[in-house]
């Protein structure tokens, strides 16, 4: 009697960006599971590229077998250094994200193409660094949200991301990266193409320049929320590719 032999799904972790949580995954994380993917979506800490990858690379130390590695916005610099060391990651998939190269920042690359609206739409706070420095922390203005981070989703369902989303340093924004995962792991790349944040034409250089699958979908920063199909299709290739 024959059996068939089984290869686990990969698991797939989500990474979050500035400005947003993990709730940010609901629906692709609903859809990854309902084909059988086990999913882990992790709580970005937000505080500094560095400490926020060492965090992720700890996430995906407690993960068995391969993992399929996400990020969105902030989240794609933060998966970009956790997947060096983190033997099991076997793909990268980057959602509206920046996909630094060594030596880049957040910022740097936000402010190398034009059309971001981002700049105007940030409240700034004075905070202490966990190195108990001082700092400041940026959330966009709950009343400017709706249109600078989630033009296309629903007006309620943008004000209460508006309310639950999450502070980030500008040390975070400003540190530049190591060097990143995709010189050495398949990548692919969400890039929306009426995104205020991060513009479409900086989404596709980084992508492009990380020899990354790209596929376009007409979406603001929050395309996880608006379009999960279409991002959860393109996390889904990349995971066939690590089955296969």
């Amino acid at each position: 009697m024959f059996h068939r032999s089984h290869t686990p799904r990969p698991t797939v972790v989500l990474v979050h960006g500035a400005f947003a949580d993990s709730t940010s995954w609901n629906d692709v994380a609903r859809e990854l599971r309902r084909e059988g993917h086990p999913v882990v979506a992790a709580a970005n800490p937000l505080r500094g590229l560095s400490g926020d990858a060492a965090y992720v690379r700890e996430v995906l130390a407690g993960i068995e077998g391969p993992v399929v590695l996400v990020g969105h916005s902030y989240g794609g610099a933060v998966v970009s250094a956790a997947a060096v060391g983190a033997d099991n990651v076997r793909a990268l998939v980057y959602v509206a994200a920046f996909v630094p190269d060594k030596g880049e920042s957040a910022l740097d690359l936000a402010a190398r193409f034009p059309g971001s609206s981002l700049g105007d739409a940030l409240h700034p706070v004075p905070v202490t660094l966990p190195d108990g420095s001082p700092g400041v922390e940026f959330t966009i203005d709950q009343a400017k949200f709706p249109h600078q981070f989630a033009a296309d989703v629903p007006e309620g369902v943008a004000q209460l991301m508006a309310v639950t989303q999450r502070p980030v340093t500008g040390a975070a924004l400003e540190e530049p990266a190591p060097e990143p995962g995709w010189r050495t792991l398949p990548s692919w790349a969400v890039v929306a193409t009426e995104d205020l944040n991060i513009p479409a034409a900086a989404q596709r250089h980084m992508a492009e320049r990380a020899g990354a699958r790209v596929r376009e979908v007409r979406a603001s920063h929050a395309v996880s929320v608006s379009h999960p199909q279409e991002v959860t299709s393109v996390v889904l290739a990349a995971a066939a590719s690590v089955t296969r």
